[in-house]
Formats: C-alpha cells, sequence, structure tokens
C-alpha cells in the first residue's frame, strides 16, 4: 500500500492489491489488531452484534446514506430502539470525541448519523467529551487537551444539533455530576473485567476510565429514567458498550443496556486502516479548505486506478479499493443514481482517478465550507455551548437515580453552582 505517483487525470495512479475496508479493533482476552474485513464480521459471529436485514433499513425514514448503502452494517437491540422512535417515545443517542486533535472527516461517520437519528426520530443526543481519558493515554499535557477539547466543541456545534434535545459534557468540566456516576458504576467493573476487554492499563486512570465511558452511555437513562438508547459508533469503540451493557445487566440501577448502531471506519487517505487524529499520517481536518482538500485527494489518496492510461482504458478502475470512492460512497454523494453512474464509470474506464478525485473533493468542500460557516470562533464558544449543558435539575435527576441526590456544597462553600 502507497500513496498515488501520479495524481493526474491522464495516468491514474499505481496501487497495491489491498482491500480498502478499514477495520475494527477487536478486543477479547487480548487487544487484536485487525486487517481484514473478518474483524467487521467477528462483531457479530463472536460478540453478539446483530446484521442489519433489509427490514430493519426500511424503517429507518429516508435512511442515511451509511445505513442504505451498507456500511453501517450492524447493531445491538435496535429493534428496541426503532420500535419505541415508532410509537413516539423517548430514544436518546450517545457519541463522543476524545480530544487527541482537530476533528477530520472520520469524525464525520458518528456525528453524522446521530445528527440523522435526532431528525428522523426526535432522539435526544447525548455528546461526551472524554477529555480525561485522552491526558491519561496520550503524551499530551492538561493545557493541550484543553486547547483541542475547546476546539472540537466548536466543530461539535457545527453539526447542528437541536439545542433542545441535546447535551454536550466534557469529562472535567461536568465531573460534579459525572464523577459520582462513575464512582456508581466502577465497582462493577472488576481488574479482570478491565484486562479482558482492554488488556493491562499504563495508569490507574486509564484502568478508572472505562467507568467513566459507562457513564457516558447510561447517562441519557440517569436523567430521564429506563429508555432506548443506542450508540452509533465506529467498530473499534464496541468494546466499550460491551462493558456498559455488562454494567447495566447487573440490575443494581434504573436503567436498560444500552444499544448500538456498529459502522465500518471511513478508510485513512492511504488505503486500510482508520483515520486518526493523533497521528501523522495525511488526513483532511473539519478545517481544511477547498485548496487543501483537493491537494490532500490528488496527493494521498489511494487510488483504485491501474497502471498506465491505456491499462485503465481497457481494464477500467476498482472503486471498491478507491478512497475517493468510498468517501463518496460514506457520506459525500448523496445521490444514490450519481454514486451508481460513477462506479459504472470508473469500472469502464470511462472515469478517471483525477476526475474521480476531484468529483469527491467538490462534495467533500462543499460539505466543509457548510460546516465551517456553522462553527463558533474561540471567543463565541462559551456563549454558543450555553444551551447545551446540563441544567441543574438534570443534574439532579441523574444523581439521584444512583442514589446521592441533592445537598453537597460545591467547592467554593456557597452551594451554588
Amino acid at each position: 500500500m502507497h500513496d498515488d505517483t501520479d495524481p493526474t487525470d491522464e495516468s491514474p495512479t499505481d496501487r497495491d492489491a489491498t482491500t480498502d475496508d478499514a477495520n475494527a479493533t477487536e478486543t477479547a482476552a487480548t487487544t487484536t489488531d485487525p486487517t481484514t474485513t473478518d474483524e467487521y464480521e467477528r462483531l457479530v459471529s463472536e460478540f453478539g452484534a446483530d446484521p442489519l436485514d433489509d427490514d430493519q433499513r426500511a424503517r429507518f425514514p429516508d435512511a442515511h446514506p451509511l445505513i442504505r448503502r451498507g456500511l453501517a452494517y450492524a447493531g445491538r437491540d435496535l429493534n428496541d430502539f426503532l420500535a419505541a422512535a415508532e410509537r413516539g417515545e423517548r430514544v436518546s443517542v450517545v457519541t463522543g470525541v476524545g480530544p487527541s486533535g482537530p476533528m477530520h472527516l472520520g469524525h464525520t461517520v458518528a456525528f453524522s448519523l446521530a445528527k440523522y437519528l435526532q431528525e428522523a426520530f426526535g432522539a435526544f443526543v447525548y455528546v461526551p467529551l472524554s477529555d480525561d481519558e485522552k491526558f491519561f493515554t496520550r503524551e499530551q499535557t492538561l493545557a493541550e487537551t484543553r486547547a483541542y477539547t475547546r476546539e472540537n466543541l466548536r466543530d461539535v456545534l457545527a453539526f447542528g444539533f437541536d439545542p433542545e434535545r441535546t447535551r454536550i459534557v466534557v469529562d472535567t468540566a461536568d465531573a460534579d455530576v459525572l464523577y459520582p456516576l462513575a464512582t456508581a458504576l466502577a465497582k462493577a467493573v472488576t481488574p479482570a473485567t478491565y484486562e479482558a476487554v482492554y488488556g493491562s492499563a499504563d495508569n490507574v486512570g486509564a484502568s478508572f476510565y472505562p467507568a467513566m465511558q459507562a457513564a457516558h452511555l447510561l447517562l441519557p437513562q440517569f436523567v430521564d429514567g429506563a429508555h432506548p438508547t443506542t450508540v452509533p459508533i465506529a467498530v473499534d469503540q464496541d468494546p466499550h458498550v460491551r462493558l456498559a451493557r455488562d454494567v447495566a445487566a447487573k440490575e443494581r440501577l434504573p436503567v436498560s443496556k444500552p444499544g448500538a448502531l456498529l459502522a465500518k471506519f471511513l478508510p485513512a487517505l492511504t488505503g486500510p486502516g482508520k483515520m486518526s487524529s493523533s497521528d501523522d499520517a495525511p488526513r483532511i481536518d473539519l478545517t481544511a479548505d477547498r485548496e487543501t482538500v483537493r491537494d490532500v485527494l490528488l496527493t494521498h489518496a489511494y487510488s483504485g486506478g491501474r497502471d498506465s492510461l491505456d491499462a485503465h482504458r481497457e481494464h477500467g478502475g476498482d472503486p471498491e479499493v478507491d478512497v475517493a470512492f468510498q468517501y463518496l460512497r460514506a457520506l459525500f454523494e448523496p445521490d444514490d443514481e450519481v454514486l451508481a453512474r460513477l462506479d459504472r464509470e470508473y469500472r469502464a474506464g470511462e472515469l478517471l482517478t483525477g476526475e474521480l478525485k476531484t468529483h469527491a473533493a467538490d462534495r467533500i468542500s462543499e460539505f466543509l465550507d457548510a460546516h465551517q460557516t456553522r462553527c463558533p470562533s474561540d471567543d463565541e464558544l462559551d456563549a454558543a455551548l450555553e444551551p447545551y449543558l446540563l441544567t441543574d435539575a438534570e443534574r439532579g435527576r441523574a444523581l439521584a437515580a444512583v442514589g446521592l441526590g441533592t445537598g453537597v456544597r460545591t467547592l467554593d462553600g456557597s452551594g451554588q453552582r
């Protein structure tokens, strides 16, 4: 696998014969480093996820491209979530981000699914930012982590969630409610359970973090009582859901097991593997301008084209391994007929690699232009975030759900938040 060497329209670039599917990080007794689509299948065959079937897909109104094109491919307890949503009952969605760098195109998978579920079903959306976990597990200072947190919050707000049905929490900033909830859950997470799911921990902060993650996933139910909750995530996050489901099944607390909507990774630009905020591999950040998007795609996006123009014209390209096509299929070409035409013409050799990348660059840039227009400045962030914060009543209900109630004074001694 390698970068394209000649990104021009006239010469489709070289490529290795690798598959393009990005791969789930599965955890059982030990953590694996997945490299094939078999890892997606393992969530079904070994870890109890249920493949989405045609009947379920039909129940999603005007289904999101990830759902109707099969990239959101499995779930946990989705029928319960769909049935409650169809009855007009409360349903919630949880998806978050770990502040380890700028948000990029890979983050749009979970956030676009959450936004879709809010619009389609009136779902309440909870967005936790795990700044503590990133400090525990990354080589970054607390100050750097806070700066990334603020930057990520601006992008979260730019997705346009309804403030009446969205709550955003930051682990260190909302510790007054999240830490007590995590405390109530931590007793059910044994060292053996942690090691079976995550392997060994480098520090005690990392070993405690799964309790905080479980608090995230159960927070909607702590606030508003037991109700169907789903977590739209890329498959590497499924261990968090499995652990939270195990904790919820203990029946010590008034919650039901959170479900999940599992999606395949948006592939890294250079080919198989997921995009990352915390490495130096090329990627497209949500702050990228049009020129950057085009340059990065033309220079780095793994190609499904042939070694030469003549070979491409004769044999056609392979959209299944072409990263630009995969981005279009996942999120950035909403028109199924246009996508089918691009697929057909690329396979026939009529559409060249550079032309396909240019189409992808245009669509991605349209998305980013709109996103950046909605993004508040850092000076505007605190005011823009205010409507999305947990209310005092919501905090009180969450604490009462684990038996803590109210009456503990804050550090300033005033009793007021």
